[in-house]
């Protein structure tokens, strides 16, 4: 039985593969950068919000917020939490109002711990070697889909 378009279902036609491969591979570059730090890429990730979220006094901010910002489950995000508690970078509460919801807050150590990482985003430019004006498109454009694709699911 001949197939119409076997083409459809090679894996260099994917759109998929080369943005999971390229996902995988920004975050293997980012390894050796947060590695001094103590911070794995989605402890980083975590970090990255939660600085944000000081920075515009959003802070304590909750669980469930940090997960809609990550786009991520609380299933996963709370044991990276745990950790990262563990670490002395944040505190996790429960909300007085709502024992439903933990609210997290940065601790002094994880607000020192922005410093050390604010070369970071520039180190990985520098091992790219890519025009500043290309990652800015790259980046807008993949924004872009992650909405479009987000009004699907």
């Amino acid at each position: 039985m001949a197939h119409q378009d076997s083409r459809l279902l090679r894996l260099d036609q994917q759109l998929c593969f080369p943005l999971y491969s390229l996902s995988r591979q920004v975050t293997q570059a980012y390894q050796p950068l947060l590695r001094p730090l103590g911070l794995t890429y989605p402890q980083y990730l975590v970090m990255l919000v939660l600085w944000q979220a000081e920075a515009e006094q959003r802070l304590p901010l909750a669980v469930s917020d940090l997960c809609r910002e990550l786009m991520l489950d609380t299933g996963t995000v709370t044991p990276l939490l745990k950790r990262m508690a563990e670490r002395g970078w944040l505190t996790r509460e429960r909300c007085q109002q709502d024992e439903r919801r933990v609210l997290i807050d940065l601790t002094e150590a994880g607000l020192q711990l922005r410093d050390k990482a604010q070369a970071i985003p520039e180190q990985l430019l520098c091992r790219l070697s890519l025009p500043l004006e290309e990652v800015e498109r790259m980046r807008e454009q993949l924004q872009q889909w992650q909405r479009q694709l987000q009004q699907l699911l």
